[in-house]
């Protein structure tokens, strides 16, 4: 019962993601991140089999650090984004990756983006996007309220109402979102939304 969303605002993106970790009926954790810092002004918030996503996303990661390190210059998020793609779709054709990736980030000269990157390696550059079971009424609730010029504040609020909707219309719904922005201050947490705490099992 995987939810990933996020949303363009005025200069920032916003993801959000479920922090559950799940294995058929057994919920394993409840403070999974799920959405990866790529660079000072990237992120990638990613779902799919845990193995798949850890692993691509991880790759993915350590090669846009490579081409910065070999060519002195980062990739743009548009740029990153099309290197996704193009590694989904080689693997496509030998050992696919059961992944859904949106990416976000923030470049100078274009400002604030967001990429929808789904596993058979489709990219497109939206205003917002959405994964997983979560995305019926997350993608519901920002056709309605969302709007290209809203603040950072707005944008929160509007993510809060997804997240509400998420859990009260999902039969299984995630208890745990964490949600990330990026600007032109770099990508950060902004803020975790628990309704339960991860417990650890004492030993008997």
């Amino acid at each position: 019962m995987e939810c990933v969303f996020g949303l363009v605002g005025k200069g920032f993106a916003i993801v959000a993601a479920d922090t559950s970790a799940v294995h058929s009926i057994l919920l394993h954790k409840n403070n999974e991140d799920k959405i990866m810092l790529l660079d000072s002004h990237k992120l990638v918030a990613a779902s799919g089999e845990p193995g798949d996503r850890v692993q691509f996303t991880e790759y993915v990661q350590k090669n846009v650090s490579l081409y910065k390190f070999r060519n002195g210059i980062p990739l743009t998020t548009a740029a990153a984004a099309n290197f996704t793609r193009g590694e989904l779709a080689t693997a496509l054709r030998k050992n696919p990756y059961s992944v859904n990736i949106l990416m976000a980030g923030y470049d100078d000269e274009s400002g604030a983006s967001l990429y929808y990157i789904d596993y058979i390696a489709t990219l497109h550059k939206v205003d917002k996007g959405a994964f997983g079971y979560g995305s019926y009424f997350s993608l519901s609730t920002m056709d309605r309220h969302y709007r290209e010029d809203m603040s950072v504040e707005e944008a929160i609020e509007l993510v809060d109402k997804c997240i509400l909707e998420i859990r009260s219309r999902l039969v299984i719904a995630p208890p745990n979102f964490v949600i990330k922005i990026v600007d032109k201050d770099g990508a950060r947490d902004y803020a975790w939304r628990q309704s339960v705490q991860d417990v650890t099992t004492a030993a008997v």
